[in-house]
């Protein structure tokens, strides 16, 4: 097309998509132009995909009170808006360190004193709207996932608590010796100090034999929590602290006859007595390790012992304490109240699953088996559609080791099996993957904690329990960092953090699915501004082209801005809701999700072939500044996101196909239309819990009457998509 032309063009879409732009920055944009090239080959796409299975949403666990706001017929309806079709339920009490009571009704272990062990009934008379999770007075980790509002009995100050393990990593149940198994606590004093002494309030079952060791090395806060052994070079035994042999009694024991300066201790459990309290009749009471009380610091000559450890039954004042596992056991009494789950009758009748098949999860780490499968039961009486089952949520980020978590995930699919055989079973929905290279599988990391539990499972000829591969991807903690620079490493990140999976062993003959995703773990001003709705367009894109089947958004339901750092407010969401929980507005990340569901991807249930398409447009360190995604769609249209991650940049770009077989380039052919969506269309005006967006349109459109030889302009931080007809299939 000649130059008089574009102009024209480029007049026009202004005007009528009101986007303010000047003649010199479209000048500029004009000396600023790049390529788009779609490689394909007809009969090898990089990934066929259905939308009404790809392009997923999460529900999760909220405040009290929060589930009968959000679950109103004008908020479902505007979730359901969104054009995301299956959903995954999210199981927050497992972040808690709770039990889940998904049944409000069911049976204790121990009914006449309402304790011990819960399993939910597997039929309801009536339809569950609301259920919660129930704290475990035998925690041993300082501070939890979700509202953190527990403690460790550890170093509570209470001899008449404890700590104690879970009971199913016991050989009772794990048919392994424990040593295969071993259970641990972990003290983080903060910073270096002077030790030489350890005691030890044990209680009922307490260890038979145990050691203790010292961090060394480059240790820093919450990391220590994962090294669990497979650094040995990490942790060094005292002196004094080789394998200790315990009768149950308090002990004291020397480490060192010369204080170290240390900041990590880590008591590690091999062997246990088997002995159960006084007075007990379930076999659980007297399996794994309890302790009481931790006292560590420095004893004298005279016997004279000095405590390091700051005792209280509150997470802020105590010393930060992190352990192997935890016992199940609750009671009645310890409901959390502040924390509800929405029923799963509630979520089913919502429309939100658009009857498909519910990604659903069941409790693991802190739960019994019985209780899962009675879920399963409950959702087979029902006829609720299930395929698929996640087995507990963000095990690695709750410091359980690989070997743990996969006995656990074996026992858990020996039950749910009996009663459902056919259903898929999957996880470990990592909290994190790495997004930069591990070379070496001793380091700790996603890699090598995949690599593991894979092992153990092939170890036991159980491989073929494993039929699906899941994480969550929030790239960014560092949320208050510029977004560009962020922009433009986010698809290298991924790239990396999928390789290393491959590279731990998990198959790509079995579904991936990214479970969870969003801009940071961490409220943050960007998911709710415009690099929010680029980030989250790019990760469904780039993960469907690097092969994954499915992605879930996690912020579905209507929330408000929170501040979990001192430089931002934010959090993942599509809509902002007002003080009785009805939709406010729409958020710049609905409006990209529109955006991919209806316009990039047809809105049906027919297979899309997706290829590889690339830009010439790049920054300073090679990092593309414009990415594109290449969708083959089942009406014979083509569809390609573009996204354009220059914050002060516009970009004019041309594209072309490339088939890889026989090298012919062809353009765009006949009509084609432009979908765009930039600061033209949303503004956000930070402003602490009362942010808002001050600029609030819908995406717009532009036909063009023969897209081949169009330059078509992206505006900086823009995401557009350009559809129509390409080479023929």
């Amino acid at each position: 097309m000649v130059r008089s032309t574009f102009i024209t063009l480029l007049a026009i879409l202004i005007a009528c998509c009101h986007i303010a732009i000047s003649e010199a920055d479209a000048q500029q944009a004009r000396n600023h132009q790049g390529t788009i090239t779609v490689s394909f080959d007809p009969t090898q796409p990089a990934n066929t995909f259905s939308p009404y299975r790809a392009l997923g949403a999460g529900v999760d666990g909220h405040e009290r009170g929060e589930i009968d706001r959000i679950y109103q017929p004008a908020n479902l309806r505007a979730m359901r808006s969104a054009g995301f079709k299956p959903l995954s339920y999210r199981l927050r009490t497992e972040l808690g360190v709770e039990a889940w009571h998904w049944n409000p009704k069911g049976k204790w272990s121990d009914p006449q004193h309402q304790q011990g062990y819960w399993t939910s009934d597997s039929n309801s008379a009536q339809p569950i709207s609301t259920c919660y999770g129930y704290h475990l007075p035998r925690q041993g980790s300082t501070t939890d996932q979700a509202n953190n509002d527990g403690y460790s009995r550890l170093d509570d100050g209470d001899l008449t608590t404890f700590w104690k393990s879970n009971p199913y990593l016991d050989q009772h149940y794990t048919g392994e010796e424990n040593a295969k198994h071993p259970q641990w606590v972990l003290i983080d004093l903060g910073t270096p100090q002077l030790v030489n002494a350890i005691k030890i309030a044990w209680a009922r079952p307490f260890a038979t034999e145990y050691f203790v060791e010292y961090g060394v090395g480059k240790l820093a806060g919450p990391e220590a929590a994962y090294l669990r052994g497979e650094r040995a070079e990490m942790w060094r035994a005292f002196p004094k602290g080789t394998v200790h042999h315990a009768n149950g009694s308090n002990a004291t024991i020397q480490l060192s006859d010369s204080p170290v300066a240390i900041r990590f201790v880590r008591v590690t459990m091999t062997s246990s007595s088997g002995s159960p309290p006084p007075g007990s009749r379930d076999v659980r009471d007297g399996l794994g390790y309890a302790i009481r009380e931790l006292y560590l610091g420095t004893v004298d000559d005279a016997g004279n012992f000095k405590d390091l450890i700051r005792h209280a039954s509150n997470h802020d004042r105590q010393t930060v304490i992190y352990v192997s596992s935890t016992d199940p056991w609750h009671r009645a009494v310890d409901k959390d109240s502040r924390t509800e789950q929405p029923g799963l009758d509630r979520v089913f009748s919502s429309g939100l699953t658009n009857g498909l098949p519910m990604l659903t999860a069941v409790p693991l780490l802190y739960d019994v088996p019985e209780n899962a499968v009675a879920l399963i039961r409950y959702l087979q009486a029902r006829l609720y559609p299930v395929e698929r089952v996640e087995m507990g949520e963000e095990p690695e980020g709750q410091h359980i080791s690989p070997e743990d978590y996969a006995t656990l995930y074996l026992q858990w699919a020996d039950a749910i099996h009996k009663v459902a055989p056919k259903l898929q079973l999957g996880g470990p929905c990592f909290a994190a993957l790495d997004p930069i290279p591990q070379p070496n599988l001793n380091e700790q990391s996603s890699r090598s904690w995949m690599k593991r539990f894979l092992d153990y499972l092939a170890s036991h000829n159980r491989t073929a329990d494993f039929n699906f591969f899941s994480f969550e991807w929030y790239p960014f903690d560092e949320a208050c960092d510029p977004t560009a620079p962020q922009l433009a490493a986010a698809p290298q990140m991924l790239a990396t953090a999928v390789h290393e999976m491959e590279l731990s062993g998990v198959s790509r003959q079995i579904p991936w699915l990214m479970t969870e995703y969003g801009y940071s773990a961490f409220a943050a001003q960007a998911e709710v501004d415009i690099a929010g709705a680029l980030l989250n367009a790019e990760v469904v894109g780039q993960f469907l082209t690097l092969g994954g089947e499915a992605a879930y958004f996690y912020g579905y339901e209507p929330n408000e801005l929170i501040s979990e750092l001192p430089c931002t407010w934010g959090n993942n969401m599509l809509f902002l809701r007002d003080e009785l929980g009805r939709v406010q507005s729409p958020l710049a990340t609905y409006h990209a999700a529109r955006l991919l569901t209806q316009e990039w991807a047809q809105a049906t249930d027919l297979p899309h072939r997706v290829y590889p398409a690339a830009s010439d447009i790049q920054n300073q360190q090679g990092q593309s500044l414009v990415t594109a995604y290449a969708v083959h769609r089942p009406d014979g249209l083509w569809a390609l996101m573009l996204i354009n991650k220059d914050p002060q940049q516009a970009w004019s770009v041309q594209v072309q196909f490339r088939n890889s077989k026989t090298q012919v380039v062809t353009p765009w052919q006949g009509p084609t239309t432009l979908f765009q969506y930039s600061s033209a269309q949303y503004v956000w005006r930070a402003n602490q819990s009362h942010g808002h967006p001050v600029r609030n349109l819908r995406p717009t459109q532009k036909a063009f009457a023969d897209g081949s030889g169009v330059s078509f302009l992206l505006p900086p931080y823009s995401l557009s998509v350009v559809r129509g007809h390409g080479p023929n299939q």
